[in-house]
C-alpha cells in the first residue's frame, strides 16, 4: 500500500513543517479548552452576583459618594468652602508642618521622628493624638496642601464606616442593609463631620467598625470578628486617646450586665488581641512622651480630666445639650430615628422582661435578638457620659449616630409591610419641608442677618418646601416604605445642588451662576477669600498682624499664608510695614477696637485699604515705627 506524505508548505523550516503537521492535534485541544471555559464560566456565573445586587451596589456608592465629596474636591462640585471655625486650620496646619519636618529628614530615623511631636508654629502641640496628622500628611504628599485635601482623611474614614455597615448588616441583618447605609451617609452629622478637617469622625468611625466586629464575634464565636474590636479600637485611641477604649468597654459592660451574661467579659479578653492593641498605640505614646516630658500633663490631666470636670476651656453647655445636638445630628431623620430608638427601647425593655419573668410572653417580631439592646446601649452610653462633662462640643457624641441611623434602617424594613404611622411619615415629610425652606432661606439670613426675606423669596422657599413635603407622601404612599430612602435622599441632592452649585464634575465645567451661595458662604464663614485678596498685597514672606478678631480669622489666615500672623495682643505691633486685619463689627465684636488700635499704634500712620463686611473686617496698611 503506497503512502502518501503530505508536502511540507514552501519555504518554512524543517521544524514549522512538523508543527503543521500536528495540526490536528492543536484544533482538538483549542476545542477542549473552549468547552472548558464554558464550563468555567457557567459555573463562575452562578457566582456572580445578581442584577438586583449590582444595582444595588451601584445605588450605595452613587448616593455615598455624592454625600460625603460632592463641593469638597476640585474633580466633584469644586472645593467651594474653605476651612471654617477655628479648629480646621489649626489641624491642617499642624499636619503641614509635620510634613515640612518629615520631608525635610534624610534618614529613616529621622523621618520617624518627625512623625511623634505635632508642631503647631514650632511649638509643640499636645492636645491630641497624631493619627490625623499623619493621615492628612501623607495625603498632602500625595495630592498637595489645600483645605480639600485636609479633610480628605475625614471623608475616607467616614466611606470606610458606612461601607462596613452596609455589609455586616447584609450579612447579619439582610434587608434593612441599604436602609441603614443610606440613612447612616445621608444624615447631618455624618455629612458634617466627614466634611471637616477634625480629628472627630478619626475616632467615631473605627470604633463604629470595631463595635460592629465585635457583635458580629458575639453572634458567631468566630475570633475573626474579635479582631475588629481590638484593631480599630486602637485606632480610635490615636485619634482622640483613652475616650475610645473607655467607651467600647463600657458598652459592652453595660451589654454584659443587661443580659445577664457575665462570660462574654472573659471570652472577649484575647490576648492577641491585647497585644495587638498595645503595640499600635504604645510605641507613639511611649516616643511622644520621652520627647516631651510634660505630655502626661497636657494631655491626660489638662485636655481629658480637666476638659471633662471643669469648664476650663470655655466649653459649658446645659445638662441637656447633647439631647437637642443628637436630633439635629439626625436630620433629615429626626422623626423616624426617635420612634426607631423608641422601638428599640421597648423590644430592649421586653427581652429583659422575657429573660426575668417565667410568665412574660415573647417579644413580637424577633423574639431573643440582642441586636437592639446592643445598639440602645451603643447610642445612649456616649450621649449620656458626655452630658457629664463640663465641657461640651457638638463632636463629642458623634459616635452615638452611627447605632441610631443602624436602628432607623432596621425599623423601615421591618414596617415595609405594615407601612409607617401616618403621624410619624408627616412629621418625617414636614421636617424634610421646614429643612428645605431653611436651606433656600439661608443665603438671606447669612448676608442680611436676622431681617426679614422678602415676599417673593418666601414664597418661592415655601413652594418648594411644600413640593418636598407632597412628593415623599406621594411616592411612599404610592411605593411603600421602601421608597422612602430613596426619594428622601433625592431631596437632600438637590439640596447640596443648591448649596454647592452644580459642576464641576471630572473636567466638565461648573455652572457659574449656579455659585453664588457657596461663594457667599465661602466669604462668611472662611479666611480663604481674605488670605487670596491680601497674597496679592503682601507676598507670603510680607507680616501680616490681627487685632481682636475671632480665632478662626487668626488661624485660617495663617494656614492659608502658611505663616503665624501677627496678633497685637500677644505678640505686639510690629516694627516693619504690615497690613493689619481688625473686627469691628458682628456679633461679639468690640465697639471699643478703633479707639484701642489708636493706643497701641501710638501715632504710626495707617490707612484703610478695604472693609471686609460678610466678617465685619477692615484692613489697614500700617508704617514702618
Amino acid at each position: 500500500m503506497e503512502t502518501i506524505q503530505e508536502p511540507s508548505a514552501p519555504g518554512l523550516p524543517q521544524s514549522w513543517s512538523r508543527r503543521l503537521s500536528r495540526w490536528g492535534s492543536v484544533r482538538e485541544a483549542a476545542v477542549f479548552l473552549f468547552g472548558f471555559t464554558l464550563f468555567f464560566l457557567q459555573g463562575w456565573r452562578k457566582r456572580l452576583p445578581s442584577w438586583a445586587t449590582v444595582r444595588e451596589v451601584a445605588v450605595f456608592l452613587g448616593f455615598a459618594l455624592f454625600f460625603l465629596v460632592y463641593g469638597q474636591t476640585p474633580l466633584t462640585g469644586g472645593a467651594g468652602l474653605g476651612l471654617v471655625g477655628a479648629d480646621e486650620p489649626r489641624y491642617a496646619q499642624i499636619a503641614h508642618e509635620m510634613l515640612d519636618r518629615f520631608d525635610a529628614a534624610h534618614t529613616l530615623k529621622g523621618k520617624l521622628s518627625a512623625c511623634v511631636t505635632p508642631y503647631l508654629y514650632g511649638q509643640p502641640w499636645l492636645e491630641k493624638p497624631a493619627l490625623y496628622y499623619w493621615r492628612a500628611m501623607f495625603v498632602f504628599q500625595d495630592f498637595g496642601v489645600h483645605d480639600w485635601t485636609a479633610r480628605l482623611p475625614s471623608a475616607t474614614f467616614a466611606f470606610i464606616m458606612v461601607a462596613l455597615i452596609y455589609l455586616h448588616m447584609r450579612r447579619f441583618r439582610p434587608g434593612g442593609h441599604l436602609d441603614a447605609a443610606l440613612i447612616t451617609v445621608a444624615c447631618a452629622g455624618i455629612m458634617g463631620f466627614a466634611r471637616g478637617a477634625s480629628t472627630d469622625m478619626q475616632m467615631a468611625a473605627p470604633l463604629a467598625i470595631g463595635l460592629l466586629g465585635w457583635y458580629a464575634w458575639y453572634e458567631t464565636d468566630s475570633k475573626f470578628w474579635l479582631f475588629d474590636i481590638y484593631f480599630f479600637t486602637g485606632v480610635a485611641t490615636l485619634a482622640k486617646g483613652p475616650v475610645a477604649p473607655f467607651l467600647a468597654l463600657v458598652i459592652v459592660a453595660a451589654f454584659a450586665f443587661l443580659r445577664r451574661e457575665w462570660s462574654i467579659l472573659w471570652r472577649s479578653f484575647w490576648w492577641p488581641g491585647v497585644a495587638l492593641y498595645f503595640a499600635m498605640v504604645l510605641p507613639w505614646f511611649i516616643a511622644v512622651q520621652y520627647k516631651n516630658p510634660d505630655f502626661f500633663r497636657v494631655f491626660f490631666m489638662e485636655h481629658n480630666l480637666e476638659r471633662f470636670a471643669t469648664n476650663r476651656y470655655e466649653h459649658q453647655q446645659p445638662f441637656w445639650y447633647y439631647l437637642v445636638v443628637a436630633l439635629l445630628a439626625v436630620m433629615p431623620w429626626t422623626v423616624v430615628a426617635v420612634r426607631a430608638l423608641i422601638d428599640g427601647i421597648q423590644t430592649s425593655f421586653c427581652e429583659w422582661r422575657a429573660r426575668n419573668s417565667m410568665n412574660c410572653k415573647p417579644c413580637a417580631g424577633r423574639p431573643g435578638d440582642a441586636f437592639p439592646e446592643f445598639l440602645v446601649l451603643w447610642a445612649l452610653i456616649p450621649i449620656a457620659f458626655f452630658s457629664l462633662s463640663q465641657s461640651k462640643l457638638p463632636g463629642y457624641i458623634l459616635p452615638s449616630i452611627p447605632p441610631i441611623t443602624i436602628l432607623t434602617g432596621d425599623y423601615l424594613f421591618r414596617r415595609r409591610k405594615a407601612g409607617l404611622n401616618r403621624w410619624v411619615l408627616l412629621g418625617h415629610a414636614l421636617l424634610c419641608g421646614v429643612m428645605t425652606m431653611a436651606t433656600l432661606l439661608l443665603p438671606w439670613f447669612v448676608a442680611h442677618g436676622r431681617q426679614m426675606p422678602p415676599l417673593t423669596a418666601l414664597l418661592v422657599a415655601a413652594i418648594s418646601a411644600t413640593g418636598a413635603v407632597l412628593l415623599i407622601l406621594i411616592v411612599v404612599k404610592g411605593y411603600g416604605v421602601a421608597r422612602l430612602r430613596l426619594v428622601t435622599s433625592g431631596v437632600l441632592v438637590v439640596l447640596l445642588l443648591f448649596l454647592f452649585g452644580v459642576g464641576p464634575f471630572f473636567g466638565s465645567p461648573a455652572i457659574a451662576q449656579s455659585k453664588r451661595v457657596i461663594h457667599l458662604l465661602d466669604r462668611s464663614y472662611s479666611a480663604r477669600p481674605l488670605a487670596e485678596r491680601l497674597a496679592k498685597l503682601a507676598p507670603g514672606d510680607e507680616t501680616v498682624a490681627v487685632f481682636r478678631v475671632r480665632r478662626d480669622v487668626e488661624y485660617g489666615l495663617s494656614f492659608y499664608r502658611n505663616r503665624e500672623v501677627v496678633n497685637y495682643e500677644e505678640d505686639g505691633v510690629p516694627d516693619e510695614q504690615h497690613l493689619l486685619v481688625m473686627r469691628v463689627s458682628g456679633r461679639g465684636a468690640d465697639p471699643q477696637a478703633p479707639a484701642a488700635l489708636e493706643e497701641y499704634l501710638e501715632g504710626r500712620p495707617h490707612e484703610q485699604l478695604f472693609s471686609w463686611p460678610e466678617q465685619g473686617l477692615l484692613i489697614y496698611t500700617v508704617g514702618a515705627r
